[in-house]
């Protein structure tokens, strides 16, 4: 009897916590992954070292990482050294957001899935525990997925794409609490947005203190390492 093949799908990997657990997911559901990751000369390069240490733990099939220069725009805290990373909540969306960051991610990912014949794109965004980032809500996941299926060859020829966002509607602590059963190792993934180069949180930024609490609320030991 013949074995089916495995499907192919894409995994944007950005090296932190959520990414990570979309490849679990990914992964979870039998699918070949092939995992991208950008360079968009961000802050620091600690969390693309920590997307390719996730990837290599799923056995991802390939992992690529795209270097695309967003500081060239800046407009945000982690493309404009300029602009401090803020170290506390502020009200609406904070300076952390990079503009069209996940629509440039995702039509990457789009390209080479094409090339793959892969009819799956996987992104961990979350509409819960986020920092107000307007692309990361499901109604511009459904959005994007609209506009791939009218400016692909492959749809156009029936091979429909589908963008999951499984994490879409879950708490960081719900996250954590599905990544630890799929066996991520959150100790590999970097979320901070001033890590060092040894991948050394601050502990302060927006995203150490909704990664903190996810695992606080998920009775979880957090394997963050850090700063002294």
């Amino acid at each position: 009897m013949m074995q089916s093949t495995p499907k192919k799908a894409v995994v944007l990997l950005s090296g932190g916590l959520d990414s990570a657990t979309c490849l679990a997911i990914a992964k979870s559901q039998g699918f070949d992954c092939y995992c991208l990751s950008l360079d968009y000369h961000q802050r620091h390069i600690a969390e693309l070292n920590a997307a390719n240490h996730v990837a290599k733990s799923f056995g991802a099939i390939n992992h690529k990482t795209a270097h695309l220069d967003l500081s060239l725009f800046g407009g945000s805290a982690l493309t404009d050294s300029a602009i401090d990373v803020p170290h506390a909540p502020t009200q609406g969306i904070p300076v952390t957001y990079v503009p069209a960051r996940n629509t440039i991610m995702l039509s990457l990912a789009l390209a080479w899935a094409e090339v793959l014949k892969s009819q799956d794109i996987f992104i961990g965004v979350n509409a819960l525990d986020y920092s107000g980032y307007p692309d990361c809500r499901g109604e511009y996941v459904k959005a994007f997925q609209s506009m791939a299926n009218l400016a692909t060859k492959s749809a156009v020829e029936g091979k429909t794409i589908t963008i999951h966002a499984p994490l879409i509607d879950l708490t960081k602590s719900q996250i954590i609490t599905l990544g630890t059963t799929l066996g991520v190792n959150y100790g590999l993934t970097v979320s901070c947005y001033e890590a060092d180069n040894e991948g050394r949180a601050c502990g302060e930024c927006d995203s150490c203190r909704l990664r903190r609490a996810g695992f606080e609320g998920a009775g979880i030991q957090d394997p963050t390492i850090y700063m002294p």
